[in-house]
C-alpha cells in the first residue's frame, strides 16, 4: 500500500513540477527506484553482499528493513541523548614521541568486563582495531616502551560477555562475498598508505565504554555503553610492528564502520566530533561536538577518485606567507591526524617554500638525517623572524598557522629549524602540525570542517573549549595583514608513518519489533513524500532510505 501510494504521489508531483517548469523555461527530471526493487538489488548486492540476504517483498523482514531506516531518521531529527561523549578513561589525548610516530593516542575501554587499550587516533581511516588473539602483533609489555607506565592489553573476544563475531552475511562485511559460508566469521584486511603496513583478522561486535557530558555536567552516572564493530587484529605488519599503534588504532573516518557513525546512527550524539592538539603534546577528543557558533568552517569535497564523501577533503583557494598571498596556489587537501606534517602538491610547494625562504632572516643549511629541504641555522639566543602561513578557504575563511617550523636540537640546545612542510602528491595533506592550537570540528552532518583557536582544556573548563562566543571586539581569524612572529619551540618532531585506508560507505542494520510497524506506517508514507520532494528540487544525497534518488538533473 505504501509503495503504491508513493508511486501515485510521485506521478502527481511530477506533473505539477513539470507544469511550473515549463512556465519558467526549466525542466526537472528525476529517476526513482524502490530500495528493495530488482534494480536496486543489482546495484547494491553485486560484488558486495550475499543475494540470499535480500528481503522478499511483503514479508515481515521486508517491512522491518523498510522501517529500520525510518526509525533511524526519526532519531537523527529528534536530536541526540547526550551533548558530548568521550572515552570512559577521559577525553585527554597524548603524543608519546618519535618511537610512537608522533601520533596522538587515548585510552579506551572495550568489552565486558572492560579491557583498556591505548589506541592511536586517525581521521584518515575507518576501522577501530586492537591486537587480538595475536598471531603477529607488536610487543605489549611496558618494559619495551620507555614512555609507558603500564602494560598494553590484548583483546580476546571469548573473554567478553558482550562480544559476538560478525558473520559473512552482515551488511558491513566487505569481504563477505569471498566467504565459503555466509555464517562464518567475517574477515577483514586493511592496507594503509605506508608501505607494507596492514592489519588483518576478524570483525567483532562489542561494547565501547564512554563517558557523557549532558546538560553541562559530567559524572560517573552518565556512562554509556555503545555497541560498535571492532577489528580483532590477529596479524599486523610493517610499521605496526615497530612501535606505531602497538595497541590498536581508532579510525574516525566517514565510513559506516567507524565509531562516530555508530554513535550517530544509534541517536546517542550528533554526527560530529572534535579533536584538539596543544603545543605540549596533549589534547582532547569529544564525540558529538559541533563546535562554537563563532568558528570558521569550510565544506568537505567529494573524493576525486569516485565522487563519494568517504574522506575529509577540503579545497584551499590560496596559500599565504606572512602578509603575501601567493598566486596560483589553490589545491585540494586531505585533513589527516594520522600524518604529523603537512604536504603540498609539487607546484604549490615550490612557490610556498621559496616565498618562505625570502622572508626568513636566517642562513639556509641542511642537517644530517633530516629530509627537509628548507632548514636554517640559529641558536637559542638568536632573534629569528619566522612568518606565519595561512590557508585561505572560500568566503575568506582563513586558517592561520603561527608556527610552521620545528626546531633541530643537539646536545648544545637548539641549533636550527626547518619548514615543517613537505612535497607531496596531487592532493595535499593538512597534517597534525598545522592543527596544533585549534579545536578541529569534523561536522559529518553538514559535511564541514570547523576550526577555532583553543588551549584544549577539558569541557569542565568551558572557556578553554570556546563553548561561548568571544567578547565583542575580539578579532576573527583574519587574512594576513602583517607578519606574525614566533620562535621555534623546544620539541622536534618526526613524520608519522601511519597511513590511511580508503573507506567504502555501506549500510548499517538494526532490529525492530513488529508492533512498531503498525504505529509508524503513516510516518513512513510522509517521509517518502519528503524524499520525493527533495529529489524533485535537486537534493539527492540519501543513504538507506526507503526510496533512493539515483540521479537528479536540472536542465
Amino acid at each position: 500500500m505504501a509503495t503504491r501510494s508513493l508511486l501515485l504521489l510521485a506521478v502527481v508531483l511530477a506533473f505539477v513540477v513539470a507544469g511550473a517548469g515549463n512556465a519558467a523555461g526549466i525542466a526537472l527530471s528525476s529517476k526513482l527506484i524502490h530500495r528493495f526493487s530488482d534494480e536496486a538489488k543489482v546495484f547494491r548486492v553485486s560484488g558486495h553482499r550475499f543475494a540470499s540476504s535480500w528481503p522478499q517483498r511483503s514479508t515481515v523482514e521486508y517491512y522491518e528493513k523498510l522501517l529500520a531506516s525510518d526509525f533511524q531518521r526519526q532519531k537523527m531529527k529528534l536530536g541526540s541523548q547526550f551533548q558530548f561523549l568521550f572515552p570512559s578513561e577521559g577525553s585527554q589525548t597524548m603524543s608519546l614521541g618519535n618511537y610512537f610516530g608522533w601520533l596522538h593516542y587515548t585510552w579506551i575501554d572495550i568489552g565486558t568486563p572492560n579491557v583498556s587499550f591505548l589506541v592511536a587516533l586517525d581521521v584518515g581511516s575507518d576501522l577501530l582495531w586492537v591486537p587480538c588473539d595475536c598471531v603477529q602483533c607488536a610487543p605489549l609489555s611496558s618494559s619495551y616502551y620507555s614512555s609507558l607506565d603500564r602494560d598494553l592489553n590484548e583483546y580476546t573476544p571469548s573473554g567478553s560477555n558482550t562480544s559476538k563475531h560478525l558473520s559473512c552475511s552482515h551488511q558491513l562485511c566487505e569481504l563477505g562475498p569471498n566467504c565459503k559460508n555466509p555464517k562464518q566469521p567475517c574477515p577483514y584486511v586493511v592496507n594503509y598508505g605506508t608501505e607494507n603496513t596492514s592489519t588483518s583478522g576478524l570483525l567483532v561486535e562489542d561494547i565501547l565504554h564512554l563517558a557523557a557530558w549532558k546538560n553541562g555536567t559530567s559524572n560517573t552516572n552518565n556512562s554509556v555503553q555503545a555497541p560498535v564493530i571492532v577489528g580483532c587484529g590477529m596479524k599486523q605488519s610493517g610499521s605496526y610492528l615497530d612501535g606505531i599503534a602497538p595497541d590498536g588504532l581508532m579510525g574516525l573516518g566517514l565510513g559506516e564502520i567507524s565509531v562516530p557513525s555508530f554513535l550517530a546512527k544509534a541517536g546517542i550524539v550528533r554526527n560530529s566530533f572534535s579533536l584538539c592538539f596543544d603545543e605540549n603534546d596533549s589534547g582532547r577528543i569529544f564525540f558529538g561536538d559541533l563546535g562554537p557558533i563563532n568558528q570558521h568552517s569550510t565544506s568537505f569535497l567529494p573524493s576525486p577518485s569516485n565522487g563519494n564523501y568517504d574522506t575529509y577533503i577540503v579545497g584551499v583557494q590560496a596559500f599565504c606567507i606572512g602578509n603575501s598571498c601567493i598566486k596560483e596556489t589553490n589545491f585540494k587537501a586531505l585533513v589527516d591526524t594520522g600524518t604529523s606534517f603537512t604536504f603540498l602538491p609539487e607546484d604549490v610547494y615550490e612557490k610556498v617554500s621559496l616565498e618562505f625562504d625570502k622572508r626568513v632572516n636566517a642562513t639556509k643549511t641542511s642537517f644530517d638525517g633530516y629530509p627537509w629541504k628548507y632548514c636554517y641555522k640559529t641558536s637559542s639566543q638568536a632573534s629569528v623572524k619566522i612568518p606565519s602561513v595561512t590557508l585561505v578557504f572560500p568566503a575568506n575563511n582563513s586558517f592561520v598557522v603561527y608556527d610552521p617550523v620545528f626546531p633541530v636540537n643537539s646536545n648544545e640546545g637548539v641549533i636550527g629549524f626547518c619548514l615543517a612542510i613537505q612535497q607531496g602528491d596531487e592532493i595535499g595533506i593538512i597534517g597534525q602540525n598545522f592543527m596544533t592550537g585549534y579545536r578541529m570540528v569534523f561536522d559529518r552532518e553538514a559535511l564541514k570542517l570547523g576550526w577555532s583557536r583553543s588551549n584544549c582544556q577539558d569541557l569542565s573548563d568551558a572557556k578553554g573549549m570556546n563553548l561561548t562566543p568571544p567578547p565583542k571586539g575580539t578579532p576573527a581569524n583574519p587574512l594576513p595583514t602583517n607578519e606574525q612572529q614566533s620562535n621555534p619551540g623546544d620539541i622536534a618532531v618526526a613524520p608519522a608513518v601511519a597511513g590511511r585506508a580508503p573507506s567504502k560507505p555501506s549500510a548499517a542494520s538494526s532490529r525492530i519489533t513488529q508492533w512498531r510497524f503498525y504505529l509508524l506506517r503513516l510516518s513512513l508514507l510522509l517521509l517518502q513524500f519528503h524524499i520525493v520532494l527533495d529529489c524533485l528540487v535537486g537534493s539527492c544525497f540519501f543513504l538507506d532510505e526507503d526510496v533512493r534518488c539515483l540521479s537528479c538533473n536540472v536542465n
